[in-house]
């Protein structure tokens, strides 16, 4: 149990999520490492719900499209851990609040950590990334810090996330295959989409959707052109 934790803020809408990561073990974790693998780099992301005009809702990243790793791909705000960051898993809160902070301009003194998951394992980096759950209690500005990083932060209500409407699998070649959401003109695959769809069962979140509904990711990944203009218009309406 981290020091930096505190369960008890939670509100109400947040209490099932945090009873849920309590009950979470490595046995649940959809991405594990395999028996002999070298050694794990260390990572925290930060699962920051907060509550706007279009109700409850989770901060997500776009990461620039000539990034070295996952490039265009949707990400949770994170990054790995530093010697600073101390040890245990106030090392991951630690970090996961920092990289935000960085990434997206979010003040951490505006934000409440909640609970853990256990480390999941991204296969192409090799990093075992803890997801921190928080509450944005009080939610400030946010946007693109680095652009050379990160492409877009967007704020996707929780009821768009839970949309059977928005919910799919994708597949590839490769034999990937796994969960999916298209959501705010983005598509949220891989690593954020599991953690996602994961974090919806542990809080009685998920809606029943059509799992049959089986698209081809290079397809999907092709429309994002559309999907990213789509993001335009949507954000020149509010403006």
């Amino acid at each position: 149990m981290s020091s930096l934790l505190r369960p008890r803020e939670a509100p109400a809408w947040l209490a099932g999520l945090v009873d849920g990561c309590g009950r979470a073990s490595a046995d649940d974790v959809p991405l594990r490492r395999r028996p002999g693998a070298d050694p794990a780099r260390e990572a925290a992301v930060l699962l920051l719900f907060g509550e706007s005009d279009d109700g409850p809702d989770v901060l997500l990243t776009e990461r620039a499209a000539d990034m070295r790793d996952h490039a265009g791909q949707v990400a949770f705000p994170g990054g790995g851990l530093e010697p600073d960051d101390g040890g245990g898993l106030d090392a991951a809160v630690s970090a996961a609040l920092r990289e935000t902070w960085e990434e997206t301009g979010a003040d951490p003194a505006g934000i409440v950590p909640l609970a853990t998951l256990p480390p999941l394992t991204i296969p192409v980096t090799g990093f075992a990334v803890t997801p921190v759950v928080a509450h944005w209690r009080r939610p400030g500005p946010v946007g693109v810090v680095d652009p050379a990083e990160t492409a877009a932060v967007v704020r996707v209500p929780l009821a768009e996330l839970t949309d059977p409407a928005n919910r799919f699998t994708v597949t590839s070649p490769s034999g990937y295959l796994g969960p999916a959401f298209g959501v705010r003109g983005l598509l949220v695959w891989g690593f954020t989409a599991l953690v996602l769809s994961w974090v919806c069962d542990l809080a009685g979140w998920t809606i029943p959707w059509d799992t049959s509904d089986v698209r081809d990711l290079g397809e999907a990944w092709a429309r994002r052109g559309d999907n990213e203009a789509a993001r335009r218009r949507e954000g020149d309406a509010i403006r």
